[in-house]
């Protein structure tokens, strides 16, 4: 009988060994109910997709099963994407579960986005939104159109720069120099002017201000009035000028332009608190009063009012004065130089501050004619720094300020108020448009609707038509992705079927499905990716894809 040699006989068990373990583990990796499953979100605090009414203390998330410890991160975003914390994510004792420390979060709409690894090593990550309180509708081109206060939702405003509009701008301009003039030379005769000469020169120049703000005011509101009510029947005038804010806002305009003439004969409270209602007026009826906090846009508007007020009425008073009696303005140029640089700083600031509010970021100066001329505005600023600072030293030393100083400085200022009568015109934001993608294939159609299309709550149709013989779709699902934030996970849109379904569109040898949703599913403005996976009766998956932006 054959023997085999020892060492073959040790190999031979080696590998017998070996080969047993091989097997253990590839039952192991096909049993069910083992690593094969990846860890999924079973629950969250707060809920995905629900409205809580106070903010939360923190963001929990439970997995069905463990997690990696030192690898899962929780992200919050607030509606400009930013992020409301830097503290980083604690998981639980048990390893299953992470847990994120919140600040007071204000009223609005946070998107929560997590990534994990699961105990097999497999990353899951994914996002969900939840809103704290009522938050305020978000703000685009359409929040400053006023036919939608009388109901006239079909009529699209202008949002741009167009030739068709001259007059209108010719109009705004002239009555923002009359009433930055009026407030400026007001405010100079209450701040004292301690100038002899000025007590010949004001009086004069006051009152034709003020006779021009009259004319100025009384063509404004005729020419918007005319403007906003075209196409309209006559009967619409009243309805514009006492049901809505712009309208009451033009009434009170008229009395305090009316009654103006009674400041020549009254003192420096009544002046001060005339020029506080006028420049109020003014800054409550713009762009401000539409962002929130609105008490804070519009104490920026009103500085900011105030400030080009004192530089308007100085820069003219500081003219007249020239012509009268040189000596005299050389006098008024050093007061008026200092409060100059004073008022152009508070400029600058309630500027900045402003701008921050209105726009989501500083792309935002690019998409608009606002944009254009905000940093057309901002360059003659810095020129009227410059003359200003060359005002400044010759009044220090002692000189007369110059007359081509002086018209160069009149000349960037006019020109500083008139692009400031344009852009106070033009939405600061751009205008969004409903998304509309419809695709016909051979084996599907589908219809995704996105209305009105901006940050917060919006409503989505999605409409899909498969052949007869495939039958309606077993799954329907949209996701939502971020294409400035990729490293956010996809929103799933929870859509339902729609009920009350009036399209007629139909496809020969189709059946369509319906699905709406509604919601602050796009939480933040920037561009998007929608996702359509649907799965039909035989667990076939279509997957189409469509991306688009919001302001």
């Amino acid at each position: 009988m054959f023997v085999y040699p020892r060492y073959l006989i040790s190999i031979g068990k080696a590998c017998s060994r070996i080969a047993a373990g091989l097997l253990f583990i590839l039952l192991l990796i096909g049993s069910p109910g083992t690593a094969g499953a990846h860890a999924e979100l079973e629950q969250a605090v707060p809920d995905p997709n629900t409205r809580v009414d106070v903010s939360p203390s923190a963001v929990e998330l439970y997995f069905n099963e463990a997690i990696e410890a030192n690898v899962g991160s929780i992200t919050v975003l607030d509606s400009r994407s930013n992020r409301v914390t830097e503290d980083v994510a604690v998981a639980g004792s048990d390893r299953k579960s992470l847990r994120l420390a919140l600040p007071q979060l204000r009223e609005g709409v946070y998107t929560v986005s997590y990534q994990i690894v699961s105990a097999d090593g497999h990353p899951v990550s994914g996002s969900y939104i939840f809103v704290v309180g009522n938050p305020p509708e978000s703000v685009d081109a359409s929040a400053f159109n006023p036919h939608s206060e009388m109901g006239h939702e079909g009529h699209t405003a202008e949002t741009q720069l167009t030739t068709e509009q001259f007059i209108i701008y010719a109009v705004r301009i002239l009555y923002y120099l009359a009433l930055l003039l009026a407030a400026g030379l007001v405010l100079w005769s209450v701040i004292g002017v301690r100038v002899d000469a000025a007590s010949k020169v004001v009086p004069g120049w006051e009152l034709f201000a003020l006779r021009a703000l009259l004319i100025a005011a009384i063509l404004y509101i005729f020419v918007h009035a005319r403007d906003i009510l075209i196409g309209f029947p006559s009967e619409e005038y009243s309805r514009l000028f006492l049901q809505t804010a712009v309208g009451r806002g033009w009434i009170a305009l008229l009395v305090l332009t009316v009654a103006s003439f009674m400041l020549l004969r009254l003192g420096r409270t009544v002046r001060v608190l005339w020029v506080a209602a006028l420049l109020g007026l003014e800054s409550w009826s713009g762009h401000a009063v539409v962002f929130k906090p609105a008490l804070l846009t519009v104490l920026m508007d009103f500085i900011h009012l105030a400030g080009s007020a004192v530089l308007a009425g100085g820069l003219a008073l500081l003219l007249a004065l020239w012509f009268a009696d040189r000596k005299e303005a050389g006098r008024f140029a050093a007061r008026f130089s200092r409060a100059a640089l004073i008022s152009l700083a508070l400029l600058v600031l309630s500027g900045i501050g402003m701008t921050l509010m209105f726009l989501p970021s500083w792309s935002y100066l690019f998409y608009t004619g606002w944009g254009t001329l905000l940093l057309i505005k901002t360059g003659l600023v810095c020129l009227v720094f410059l003359t200003g600072g060359l005002l400044h030293l010759r009044a220090r030393r002692g000189d007369l300020p110059t007359y081509s100083l002086l018209r160069i400085d009149i000349g960037l200022m006019a020109l500083i108020i008139a692009v400031a009568a344009l852009f106070t015109y033009i939405s600061p934001l751009p205008a969004n448009a409903p998304v509309y993608n419809h695709k016909m294939g051979a084996d599907m159609h589908y219809t995704l609707r996105i209305s009105p299309n901006k940050p917060g709550v919006n409503k989505f149709t999605l409409k899909v038509w498969l052949p007869e013989e495939v039958g309606m779709p077993k799954s329907v699902l949209l996701r939502l992705r971020s294409l400035d934030r990729e490293e956010l996970g996809p929103i799933d849109v929870p859509l339902e079927i729609n009920k009350e379904d009036k399209d007629l569109t139909s496809f020969e040898g189709f059946v369509k499905a319906d699905y709406v949703a509604e919601g602050p599913f796009i939480p933040f403005a920037g561009g998007w990716k929608a996702e359509i996976r649907i799965m039909d009766q035989e667990d076939n998956e279509k997957v189409e894809q469509y991306e688009f932006t919001n302001y």
